[in-house]
């Protein structure tokens, strides 16, 4: 994923209509070139870049992601594992949230209001190692309890806010 600056919306994020255009159209395609682009919301290249990188600057567009079918790798199963940390760990979340972003299969990471604490989204390459994985979460001295979902079939939205 290309990262762009800056994480944090700023306070300047009014959104106009060629702004909502241009976010529709990187959100059914970020591949298109700029006079692509350009041409389908209907402005100069020179205003579309320019209003491209404004909305990277002030935080609307987050990044570009690539999305790889875990499939396609050899990860046939996926999973939402809710994790529900111990009372004492609640001041670990940061640490405890960067650790899991990092683990193995882990595509995803939610902290979440109400009962659990995180939703992880995992794929795995059988459902040995789908175990193994939960195990060692709930083997750490910092997790209560988890709670496995698997996923049948995953539906990636198109950006309906926009």
């Amino acid at each position: 994923m290309e990262d762009v600056r800056p994480r944090k919306v700023t306070r300047d994020t009014a959104i106009d209509d060629i702004d909502r255009r241009l976010l529709r159209a990187l959100s059914e395609d970020a591949r298109l070139s700029n006079s692509a682009l350009a041409k389908r919301v209907g402005i100069a290249a020179s205003t579309c870049h320019f209003r491209v990188r404004r909305l990277i600057d002030r935080g609307v567009i987050r990044g570009f992601r690539l999305d790889i079918a875990p499939e396609a790798l050899g990860y046939g199963i996926q999973a939402i594992v809710a994790v529900r940390l111990q009372p004492t760990a609640r001041g670990q979340i940061p640490r405890y949230a960067a650790g899991l972003v990092r683990l193995p299969g882990v595509l995803n990471v939610y902290f979440v209001a109400g009962v659990d604490d995180f939703q992880v989204h995992v794929a795995a390459a059988s459902t040995e190692d789908l175990r193994n994985f939960v195990e060692s979460l709930s083997k750490s001295r910092e997790v209560a309890s988890t709670e496995t979902s698997l996923i049948f079939e995953h539906t990636v939205g198109s950006a309906g806010i926009v």
